[in-house]
C-alpha cells in the first residue's frame, strides 16, 4: 500500500480486480459536473463541486472508483469500503492488492489517460511527497481539512496523511521462546533465521520505516538512517534475517516467526489468528521508536473525479476515522475527535501502548534516506 508504504503485509481475503476488467468499466464523461454545472475533475472542496450532496450525486453517476494497493486487511480497509458502499451506493473496484506505493505512482504514469487508472492513492508520506513533485496529484481539501495537522498535510492539499502507526515487531510466542523488545535483542543467534520484513524497503513503507526505527536505535536520526542500513547488514550476515516476505500467510504457516511491521498490522494478527492457536504478540520496540502515517491522494487525471473525491471525505469523516481506529490505526484527525467527543474511546484503549509524542522526518530527510537505501539495499 505498502508509508510509506507496501501495503505488502498480511493481504488475503481482498476483492482482486484484473486490469482488464477495470478497463471496462470507463467513467461517464458527463458524470465528472456535479449539479450546478461544476466539475467535479477541478474542485479543490466539496463546496466547490457544488456540496456534498451534488458530488455524491456525481460520483453515484460515475457508479465506480478504481483504486490499487488497498487489501481489505490493512488498516480496516474492508470495513472503510463497504460503508462506502453502503452509504453512497459506489462500488470499490480493487486492483493488484499486494501492492506498494510505487506501484501506485507506476499505475498513475503508465495509464495516464486511461480508463483503469487509479482515482485514489494510499502512499507512504515519502512517496506521496514524490507524487506531488511529480505533479501526479490533484489538490483537494476533505471537510476538516485545517484539523489535520500541520506536519501531516500537505499545504495545498495536494495530499494529507489519513493513519498510521509505529514500527512494532511481531512474534509468534509458540515458536519463539522469548520475544524480543528491541533491535538489540534481534541480533541473538537464538532469532536465527526469523526475522523478517513486509517487503523491500525501496517499495514498502512499512520495510523503509523498519530501517529508520532501527537507524534511531543504533545512533542514527532522521538524517543519517546509514546505522540502520548496517544493522540489517549485519542481521543478514548473522543469518537472522530471512528474506521471506511477511504476510498472513507466511505467519499462520510460520515461516516468518518474528515480522517486523506496523503496530496496527500486527495487532490485526493477534485477532486474525487468535482462534487458529497462534499466539502472535506485538511490541514496539524500546529502542527504535519510529511513526509513519499514509497519505492520501486524489490522481490529477482520475477517470472517476466525484468517486475519488467522495470517498476522501468519507474516509476523513467521523465514521471513516473511527474504522480506521477500530483497525487498531491511529487515525490522522484523533485529537480532533477527542476534543469533539467523537472518538470511538474504547477502540482508542486498545491500541499497542508506546510512550512519548511521535516526531516524523521533513520531506527533504525522507527523499535522502531513500536515496541510500535505494543504492545499498540491493
Amino acid at each position: 500500500m505498502t508509508v510509506f508504504l507496501p501495503r505488502t503485509a498480511v493481504l488475503t481475503g481482498v476483492l482482486t480486480v484484473a486490469a482488464v476488467a477495470l478497463s471496462a468499466c470507463g467513467a461517464d464523461p458527463d458524470a465528472s459536473t456535479a449539479e450546478g454545472g461544476k466539475g467535479a475533475a477541478t474542485a479543490t472542496t466539496a463546496e466547490a463541486a457544488g456540496g456534498i450532496d451534488a458530488l455524491a450525486k456525481a460520483a453515484k453517476k460515475e457508479g465506480t472508483l478504481h483504486a490499487i494497493a488497498l487489501p481489505r486487511d490493512w488498516a480496516n480497509y474492508g470495513a472503510l469500503m463497504d460503508g462506502f458502499k453502503k452509504k453512497y451506493g459506489i462500488k470499490v473496484e480493487v486492483e493488484n492488492p499486494k501492492g506498494a506505493s510505487q506501484d501506485e505512482i507506476s499505475a498513475v504514469t503508465s495509464r495516464k489517460g486511461q480508463d483503469n487508472a487509479p482515482d485514489v492513492l494510499d502512499l507512504g508520506s515519502s512517496f506521496a511527497q514524490s507524487a506531488a513533485q511529480q505533479g501526479l496529484l490533484a489538490t483537494y481539501m476533505v471537510a476538516d481539512f485545517a484539523d489535520i495537522p500541520d506536519v501531516q498535510r500537505d499545504s495545498i492539499g495536494r495530499w494529507a496523511n489519513d493513519y498510521g502507526g509505529y514500527i512494532s515487531f511481531g512474534c509468534d510466542a509458540n515458536r519463539v521462546q522469548t520475544c524480543p523488545t528491541s533491535f538489540k535483542d534481534l541480533l541473538q543467534p537464538q532469532y536465527k533465521g526469523k526475522v523478517s520484513l513486509n517487503g523491500n524497503p525501496t517499495t514498502s513503507g512499512s520495510a523503509f520505516g523498519a530501517v529508520y526505527a532501527a537507524a534511531l536505535a543504533r545512533g542514527g536520526s532522521f538524517d543519517d538512517i546509514q546505522p540502520g542500513m548496517d544493522f540489517f547488514t549485519k542481521l543478514k550476515k548473522n543469518g537472522n534475517y530471512t528474506p521471506v516476505k511477511s504476510t498472513a500467510a507466511t505467519i499462520e504457516k510460520g515461516r516468518t516467526p518474528i515480522s517486523i511491521d506496523w503496530d496496527y498490522l500486527n495487532a490485526g494478527y493477534t485477532d486474525q489468528f487468535k482462534s487458529k492457536g497462534v499466539d502472535w504478540t506485538v511490541t514496539v520496540p524500546s529502542d527504535g521508536k519510529f511513526s509513519q502515517y499514509y497519505s492520501q491522494a486524489i490522481n490529477k487525471d482520475a477517470p472517476h473525479p466525484a468517486a475519488a473525491r467522495l470517498w476522501q471525505e468519507y474516509l476523513y469523516s467521523t465514521e471513516g476515522q473511527n474504522l480506521r481506529l477500530k483497525g487498531y490505526a491511529r487515525p490522522a484527525l484523533m485529537d480532533a475527535m477527542k476534543k469533539a467527543g467523537t472518538l470511538d474511546k474504547s477502540a482508542a484503549a486498545k491500541l499497542p501502548k508506546v510512550s512519548g509524542t511521535p516526531t516524523f522526518p521533513t520531506e527533504t530527510q525522507q527523499s535522502n534516506a531513500k536515496g541510500v537505501i535505494a543504492q545499498a539495499w540491493g
